[in-house]
């Protein structure tokens, strides 16, 4: 176990080993997406496709491996049933920390389809992460704000058409689509101002995953409610993680059904609307008292 190392050797290996492991399992995922843009034919994508879900498996694995190797770290997963790799699964974690998304891809490996993750426009940018998802057909996602939305009404529904486009790639291949639906991630700040209702958790965003729910719900097997916690590191997880300090990860996974009380007309059927935002609010509240009281046993 490296946690013993002092800090200052601590922290930069331990960065630059997952740095490194993060641009070669990139620059395979890229390369491999780049033959899919130059030869777009069905059986070129039918080839490489599983080779690409295969790198970036090996990237969150390895990824948990370092973080093993560097941290004296706890680790408690608990799913509610059976999961499978053959399955359609929506999946809806809280949002805390980036390493959540390292987290969700190790999960995922061994139990469910690769994942594709709704992601924000900007993150297209980030080195190795942002080409990496686009060849990986990961969606990016626009963020606009009410009033941003008010001033340019032609934006509207934006995020629903990108939904519906990347939807109807995923229809073919068994997929983990995983949308953050708090639409950020956590902070107290973010929790002040959104006056959220809950104690850890920001308010869930519930059109974008009524979308998907409708586009994909024949294909979907199961909703995911995930819950990631960490409850000895509430402040800065990533820099716990990197410089040894990460104590204790919490992985809950609650199954959920596909039926009627999820899938319709989210935008134009005012009775599902208010019956579906009950259904997510509630999934959201057996989420906030799971973290309290995980948090108020510590």
């Amino acid at each position: 176990m490296l946690s013993v190392l002092p800090r200052v050797i601590l922290f930069p290996l331990h960065f630059l080993l997952q740095v490194t492991n993060l641009g070669f399992w990139a620059t395979l995922i890229i390369s491999l997406g780049v033959l899919k843009l130059i030869l777009p034919l069905k059986w070129v994508t039918k080839l490489v496709s599983p080779m690409m879900h295969f790198f970036e498996f090996a990237f969150g694995v390895v990824s948990v491996r370092l973080i093993r190797l560097f941290n004296n770290v706890q680790w408690d997963v608990e799913i509610s049933g059976e999961l499978s790799k053959d399955k359609w699964y929506l999946m809806m974690p809280n949002h805390i920390s980036y390493l959540d998304i390292v987290l969700l891809i190790d999960f995922s490996a061994f139990r469910i389809p690769a994942p594709k993750f709704f992601l924000k426009k900007e993150l297209i940018w980030l080195p190795f992460v942002g080409l990496g998802a686009w060849a990986l057909d990961m969606p990016f996602m626009h963020r606009y704000s009410r009033e941003y939305i008010e001033k340019n009404p032609h934006l509207k529904g934006k995020d629903i058409e990108t939904t519906r486009k990347y939807c109807q790639k995923f229809e073919s291949t068994p997929t983990t689509v995983i949308n953050f639906v708090e639409g950020s991630r956590f902070t107290p700040l973010k929790h002040q101002l959104k006056k959220s209702p809950y104690s850890h958790l920001l308010p869930p965003k519930a059109g974008g995953v009524a979308f998907t729910l409708a586009a994909m719900g024949d294909l979907f097997t199961n909703i995911l409610n995930v819950t990631i916690l960490y409850p000895e590191n509430s402040g800065h997880p990533m820099m716990d993680m990197l410089s040894g300090r990460l104590k204790h990860v919490v992985i809950k996974v609650e199954i959920l059904p596909v039926d009627k009380l999820v899938i319709g007309d989210y935008f134009n059927d005012e009775d599902f609307k208010y019956q579906f935002q009950l259904w997510l609010n509630e999934a959201w509240s057996r989420k906030d008292k799971m973290i309290s009281q995980h948090m108020s046993s510590k």
